[in-house]
């Protein structure tokens, strides 16, 4: 996340413990574990971080009166994630002009990467060259279909002989099922009769009338589930948790990107 080598870090632990007077890890062939003094140093060391983003904001280059807040999202964090959080940030900074550029996952860390965007919205990633990635709220697919799929009656625990629709290449939900998939020896990549398809939308349209299980956010899936639209798949057991996650240039946030950034972490959307 420092974009430095392991003795750099090192090195920087090492003189703060010297200027300090105070040893803050105990290290042994296990690893490194913070002593008394360390743990006490923790909250601090958080206060100063803050402290920095709020500096950074209040001087920033994008804080100029005018220029927008632009947000990289996937699009399950576009539908659904994104809008509650917005209205409330809108609420709070009614003057504040918003831009959300829609993707999937490798969309937005392109956007980022290039800087046509200071911060985005991501699902499932782990890690990612050259940006941050911080973890922001917890999620959970499950598999779904129409409550009349003519291939109910054939779903088994390991979803062998029913058709999947997937995601396409460079989403993030799908890099996350196929881990996942993998994980519990579950066939995992696109049969003959899968449907590969590009959004949420388009996955739940698709499930709905009939075409295939998919797995969906419960974020993405509320309206539909109270619809009648589709219902869960209980033959199996598979259930694939994730996380949604910030997507962070390699420095400090400043402006608008950090204002904002500050504000959902304080106001987290929460299910209706």
């Amino acid at each position: 996340m420092l974009h430095l080598s392991q003795p750099a870090v090192t090195g920087q632990l090492r003189r703060l413990e010297a200027a300090l007077g105070v040893a803050l890890f105990v290290r042994s062939a296990q690893g490194i574990t913070p002593t008394r003094e360390g743990e006490r140093l923790i909250p601090v060391a958080r206060q100063l971080q803050h402290l920095l983003e709020q500096a950074v904001a209040a001087v920033g280059s994008d804080a100029v009166v005018g220029g927008p807040l632009v947000i990289a999202a996937s699009t399950t964090v576009t539908a659904h994630l994104l809008p509650p959080l917005l209205a409330r940030f809108r609420a709070a900074r009614p003057e504040m002009a918003v831009r959300v550029l829609s993707g999937n996952t490798e969309d937005v860390l392109d956007a980022v990467r290039r800087r046509r965007a200071p911060l985005g919205l991501v699902e499932g990633l782990r890690r990612t060259p050259g940006l941050r990635l911080e973890a922001f709220q917890d999620d959970e697919l499950f598999p779904v279909m129409a409550p009349d799929a003519p291939f109910r009656d054939a779903v088994s625990a390991r979803l062998a002989a029913v058709p999947l629709l997937w995601r396409e290449r460079g989403s993030g939900t799908r890099a996350v099922l196929e881990r996942a998939f993998r994980a519990a020896g579950i066939r995992h990549l696109p049969g003959p009769l899968d449907l590969e398809l590009r959004g949420t939308e388009a996955i739940l349209g698709a499930a709905s009338v009939g075409l295939g299980i998919g797995f969906v956010s419960r974020w993405s899936a509320r309206a539909h589930l109270l619809a009648g639209l589709l219902v869960p798949v209980t033959s199996t057991a598979l259930r694939v948790r994730r996380t949604f996650s910030w997507v962070l240039p390699a420095g400090v946030l400043g402006g608008r990107a950090a204002e904002f950034h500050a504000f959902a972490q304080r106001n987290p959307p929460v299910m209706p």
